[in-house]
Protein backbone atom coordinates (compact mmCIF):
# COMPACT_ATOMS: atom_id res chain seq x y z
CA UNK A 1 0.00 0.00 0.00
CA UNK A 2 1.17 3.38 -0.57
CA UNK A 3 1.92 5.61 2.04
CA UNK A 4 -0.41 8.50 0.69
CA UNK A 5 -3.24 6.08 0.57
CA UNK A 6 -2.41 4.20 4.13
CA UNK A 7 -2.04 8.09 5.75
CA UNK A 8 -5.39 9.25 4.03
CA UNK A 9 -7.10 5.97 5.64
CA UNK A 10 -5.96 6.49 8.73
CA UNK A 11 -7.27 10.17 8.40
CA UNK A 12 -10.54 8.37 7.40
CA UNK A 13 -10.74 6.65 10.61
CA UNK A 14 -10.05 9.33 12.97
CA UNK A 15 -12.39 11.66 11.06
CA UNK A 16 -14.97 8.40 12.26
CA UNK A 17 -14.06 8.53 15.31
CA UNK A 18 -14.73 11.84 16.18
CA UNK A 19 -11.05 13.09 15.64
CA UNK A 20 -12.19 16.77 13.45
CA UNK A 21 -9.50 19.22 13.64
CA UNK A 22 -6.84 19.79 11.33
CA UNK A 23 -4.74 20.39 14.55
CA UNK A 24 -5.59 17.36 16.15
CA UNK A 25 -5.14 15.47 13.10
CA UNK A 26 -1.74 15.70 11.93
CA UNK A 27 -0.92 15.71 15.77
CA UNK A 28 -2.52 11.86 16.16
CA UNK A 29 -1.11 10.91 12.73
CA UNK A 30 2.59 12.58 13.25
CA UNK A 31 2.26 14.14 9.77
CA UNK A 32 2.96 17.54 9.05
CA UNK A 33 -0.44 19.80 8.46
CA UNK A 34 0.02 20.94 4.63
CA UNK A 35 0.07 16.86 3.92
CA UNK A 36 -2.88 16.11 6.30
CA UNK A 37 -4.61 19.24 4.34
CA UNK A 38 -3.69 17.88 0.85
CA UNK A 39 -4.94 14.35 1.94
CA UNK A 40 -8.20 15.89 3.18
CA UNK A 41 -8.79 17.85 0.73
CA UNK A 42 -8.20 14.39 -2.01
CA UNK A 43 -10.98 12.67 0.55
CA UNK A 44 -13.25 15.66 0.44
CA UNK A 45 -13.03 16.10 -3.30
CA UNK A 46 -14.54 12.43 -3.76
CA UNK A 47 -17.35 12.39 -0.98
CA UNK A 48 -15.65 10.51 2.15
CA UNK A 49 -15.00 13.30 4.24
CA UNK A 50 -16.59 17.09 4.81
CA UNK A 51 -15.80 20.29 6.38
CA UNK A 52 -18.41 22.51 7.78
CA UNK A 53 -18.61 26.16 8.76
CA UNK A 54 -16.17 26.40 11.35
CA UNK A 55 -13.51 23.97 9.35
CA UNK A 56 -14.57 20.87 11.16
CA UNK A 57 -14.03 17.61 9.43
CA UNK A 58 -16.90 14.80 9.28
CA UNK A 59 -17.39 11.72 7.41
CA UNK A 60 -18.69 12.35 4.03
CA UNK A 61 -22.01 10.68 2.07
CA UNK A 62 -19.54 8.89 -0.12
CA UNK A 63 -18.76 6.61 3.16
CA UNK A 64 -22.24 5.80 3.66
CA UNK A 65 -22.98 5.03 0.34
CA UNK A 66 -20.46 2.63 0.15
CA UNK A 67 -20.89 0.64 3.07
CA UNK A 68 -24.54 0.68 2.31
CA UNK A 69 -23.95 -1.07 -0.99
CA UNK A 70 -21.44 -3.04 -0.04
CA UNK A 71 -23.90 -4.28 2.66
CA UNK A 72 -26.68 -4.66 0.05
CA UNK A 73 -24.48 -7.10 -1.94
CA UNK A 74 -24.04 -9.61 0.84
CA UNK A 75 -26.82 -11.55 -0.26
CA UNK A 76 -27.33 -13.12 3.61
CA UNK A 77 -28.36 -9.46 4.53
CA UNK A 78 -30.71 -9.20 1.53
CA UNK A 79 -32.50 -12.19 1.92
CA UNK A 80 -32.72 -11.81 5.73
CA UNK A 81 -33.73 -8.40 5.83
CA UNK A 82 -37.51 -8.92 5.73
CA UNK A 83 -37.54 -12.28 7.99
CA UNK A 84 -35.78 -10.41 10.87
CA UNK A 85 -38.23 -7.83 10.22
CA UNK A 86 -41.15 -9.63 10.40
CA UNK A 87 -39.82 -11.53 13.47
CA UNK A 88 -39.09 -8.12 15.29
CA UNK A 89 -42.34 -6.85 14.24
CA UNK A 90 -43.63 -9.98 16.08
CA UNK A 91 -42.04 -10.02 18.69
CA UNK A 92 -41.69 -6.08 19.49
CA UNK A 93 -38.06 -6.50 20.65
CA UNK A 94 -34.37 -5.67 18.93
CA UNK A 95 -33.59 -8.21 16.66
CA UNK A 96 -29.65 -8.29 15.07
CA UNK A 97 -28.18 -10.01 12.03
CA UNK A 98 -24.50 -10.62 12.17
CA UNK A 99 -21.44 -12.04 10.27
CA UNK A 100 -18.05 -13.19 11.18
CA UNK A 101 -14.73 -12.73 9.47
CA UNK A 102 -11.36 -13.19 10.29
CA UNK A 103 -12.12 -13.34 13.98
CA UNK A 104 -14.25 -10.13 14.20
CA UNK A 105 -18.23 -10.62 14.66
CA UNK A 106 -19.77 -7.58 12.99
CA UNK A 107 -23.67 -6.58 13.47
CA UNK A 108 -24.76 -5.98 9.48
CA UNK A 109 -28.17 -5.31 10.36
CA UNK A 110 -31.11 -4.56 13.12
CA UNK A 111 -33.88 -3.95 13.67
CA UNK A 112 -35.33 -1.56 16.49
CA UNK A 113 -37.38 -2.38 19.33
CA UNK A 114 -40.57 -0.99 20.27
CA UNK A 115 -39.47 -0.09 23.49
CA UNK A 116 -38.21 3.18 24.97
CA UNK A 117 -35.49 1.25 26.62
CA UNK A 118 -32.49 0.17 23.67
CA UNK A 119 -29.62 -1.24 23.25
CA UNK A 120 -26.09 0.29 22.13
CA UNK A 121 -25.23 -1.40 19.03
CA UNK A 122 -25.17 -0.51 15.37
CA UNK A 123 -24.83 -1.85 12.05
CA UNK A 124 -21.05 -2.03 11.03
CA UNK A 125 -19.85 -2.36 14.48
CA UNK A 126 -18.35 -5.11 15.84
CA UNK A 127 -20.30 -7.50 18.58
CA UNK A 128 -18.54 -9.21 21.56
CA UNK A 129 -17.27 -12.76 20.57
CA UNK A 130 -17.62 -13.67 24.31
CA UNK A 131 -20.48 -12.14 25.65
CA UNK A 132 -23.16 -11.75 23.16
CA UNK A 133 -25.42 -14.47 21.53
CA UNK A 134 -24.27 -13.79 18.49
CA UNK A 135 -20.59 -14.52 19.13
CA UNK A 136 -21.60 -17.32 20.10
CA UNK A 137 -23.43 -18.73 18.07
CA UNK A 138 -20.74 -17.60 15.24
CA UNK A 139 -18.29 -19.13 16.97
CA UNK A 140 -19.83 -22.57 17.08
CA UNK A 141 -19.81 -22.84 13.21
CA UNK A 142 -15.86 -22.39 13.32
CA UNK A 143 -14.33 -25.84 12.92
CA UNK A 144 -11.72 -26.58 16.12
CA UNK A 145 -8.68 -25.49 14.94
CA UNK A 146 -9.83 -21.97 13.82
CA UNK A 147 -12.33 -21.70 17.17
CA UNK A 148 -8.89 -22.42 19.33
CA UNK A 149 -7.02 -19.87 17.77
CA UNK A 150 -9.37 -17.00 17.51
CA UNK A 151 -10.28 -17.93 21.43
CA UNK A 152 -6.68 -17.76 22.20
CA UNK A 153 -6.74 -14.63 20.65
CA UNK A 154 -9.56 -13.00 22.14
CA UNK A 155 -9.42 -10.23 24.28
CA UNK A 156 -12.22 -11.05 27.31
CA UNK A 157 -13.37 -7.80 28.40
CA UNK A 158 -15.31 -8.12 32.09
CA UNK A 159 -18.42 -6.45 31.22
CA UNK A 160 -20.71 -7.58 34.14
CA UNK A 161 -20.25 -10.27 36.75
CA UNK A 162 -21.39 -13.16 34.23
CA UNK A 163 -19.28 -12.47 31.61
CA UNK A 164 -17.33 -15.26 30.22
CA UNK A 165 -13.71 -15.33 31.82
CA UNK A 166 -11.84 -18.08 29.78
CA UNK A 167 -10.65 -19.03 26.88
CA UNK A 168 -11.73 -22.57 27.93
CA UNK A 169 -15.34 -21.45 28.58
CA UNK A 170 -15.46 -19.59 25.11
CA UNK A 171 -14.92 -22.58 23.35
CA UNK A 172 -16.96 -24.73 25.89
CA UNK A 173 -19.71 -22.14 25.09
CA UNK A 174 -19.16 -22.03 21.75
CA UNK A 175 -19.41 -25.97 21.33
CA UNK A 176 -22.72 -25.97 23.46
CA UNK A 177 -24.10 -22.95 21.05
CA UNK A 178 -23.44 -25.83 17.84
CA UNK A 179 -24.91 -28.68 19.99
CA UNK A 180 -27.95 -26.90 20.94
CA UNK A 181 -28.67 -25.01 18.17
CA UNK A 182 -28.60 -21.62 19.81
CA UNK A 183 -26.83 -19.77 22.50
CA UNK A 184 -27.34 -16.90 24.75
CA UNK A 185 -26.20 -13.90 26.45
CA UNK A 186 -28.06 -13.58 30.44
CA UNK A 187 -27.18 -10.37 31.55
CA UNK A 188 -23.60 -10.90 30.22
CA UNK A 189 -22.69 -7.60 28.19
CA UNK A 190 -25.19 -5.32 29.90
CA UNK A 191 -26.69 -6.00 33.41
CA UNK A 192 -30.22 -4.96 32.57
CA UNK A 193 -30.50 -6.89 28.69
CA UNK A 194 -31.12 -10.53 28.07
CA UNK A 195 -30.28 -11.94 24.51
CA UNK A 196 -31.24 -15.43 22.44
CA UNK A 197 -29.19 -16.13 18.84
CA UNK A 198 -29.31 -18.55 16.79
CA UNK A 199 -27.56 -19.69 13.13
CA UNK A 200 -27.79 -18.98 9.88
CA UNK A 201 -26.73 -21.48 7.28
CA UNK A 202 -25.58 -21.52 3.64
CA UNK A 203 -26.30 -23.79 1.33
CA UNK A 204 -22.82 -25.24 1.88
CA UNK A 205 -23.69 -26.30 5.30
CA UNK A 206 -21.88 -23.88 7.49
CA UNK A 207 -22.81 -21.16 9.50
CA UNK A 208 -23.37 -18.09 7.22
CA UNK A 209 -24.96 -15.49 9.80
CA UNK A 210 -26.57 -15.35 13.03
CA UNK A 211 -29.67 -13.43 14.70
CA UNK A 212 -30.40 -12.44 18.25
CA UNK A 213 -33.44 -11.31 19.74
CA UNK A 214 -32.38 -8.69 22.81
CA UNK A 215 -35.08 -7.81 25.51
CA UNK A 216 -34.54 -5.57 28.71
CA UNK A 217 -35.31 -7.50 31.90
CA UNK A 218 -37.79 -4.90 32.42
CA UNK A 219 -39.50 -6.08 29.70
CA UNK A 220 -39.20 -9.43 29.75
CA UNK A 221 -37.42 -12.00 32.57
CA UNK A 222 -34.78 -14.42 31.40
CA UNK A 223 -37.16 -17.39 31.13
CA UNK A 224 -39.81 -15.33 29.10
CA UNK A 225 -36.64 -14.35 26.53
CA UNK A 226 -35.99 -18.28 26.19
CA UNK A 227 -39.42 -18.65 25.07
CA UNK A 228 -38.73 -16.48 22.03
CA UNK A 229 -36.56 -19.20 21.11
CA UNK A 230 -38.93 -20.99 18.66
CA UNK A 231 -40.16 -17.54 16.58
CA UNK A 232 -36.41 -17.14 16.68
CA UNK A 233 -35.17 -20.77 15.03
CA UNK A 234 -38.39 -20.36 12.60
CA UNK A 235 -36.85 -17.27 11.46
CA UNK A 236 -33.68 -18.47 10.87
CA UNK A 237 -34.50 -21.53 9.35
CA UNK A 238 -36.74 -19.81 7.02
CA UNK A 239 -33.28 -17.59 5.60
CA UNK A 240 -31.10 -20.74 5.80
CA UNK A 241 -34.13 -22.27 3.23
CA UNK A 242 -33.76 -18.87 1.43
CA UNK A 243 -29.81 -19.40 1.16
CA UNK A 244 -30.48 -22.84 0.02
CA UNK A 245 -29.32 -25.18 2.94
CA UNK A 246 -31.74 -28.32 2.72
CA UNK A 247 -30.92 -30.21 5.97
CA UNK A 248 -32.49 -29.78 9.43
CA UNK A 249 -30.31 -27.23 11.77
CA UNK A 250 -30.33 -28.28 14.90
CA UNK A 251 -32.44 -27.18 17.78
CA UNK A 252 -32.96 -28.39 21.54
CA UNK A 253 -35.45 -26.22 23.03
CA UNK A 254 -34.91 -25.61 26.75
CA UNK A 255 -36.35 -26.85 29.61
CA UNK A 256 -39.63 -24.68 31.37
CA UNK A 257 -38.62 -23.80 34.46
CA UNK A 258 -41.52 -24.37 36.61
CA UNK A 259 -43.28 -22.03 39.08
CA UNK A 260 -44.56 -22.45 42.32
CA UNK A 261 -47.99 -22.20 40.78
CA UNK A 262 -46.93 -24.61 38.60
CA UNK A 263 -46.12 -27.59 41.22
CA UNK A 264 -48.81 -26.49 43.06
CA UNK A 265 -50.80 -27.60 40.69
CA UNK A 266 -49.21 -30.39 39.71
CA UNK A 267 -50.07 -31.55 43.55
CA UNK A 268 -53.44 -30.85 43.41
CA UNK A 269 -54.52 -32.43 40.15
Amino acid sequence: MSQSLSRALDLLDLVSRGVDSLDALATATGVHKTTVMRLLQTLESHGFVSRDAAYRYHVGSAVFVLAQTALDTRDVRRVAAPIIRALGASTGQTVHLATYDDGVVTYIDKVESRQPLRMYSRIGLPAALHATAVGKVLLGGLDDDELRRVASGAVLERFTSRTIGTRDELIAEAHRAAERGWAEDHEEHETFMNCVGAPVFGADGRVAAAVSVSVPNVVLSHEGVLALLPALHEATTKISAELGYTDRAPFIQPPVKKTPNDRRKELHG
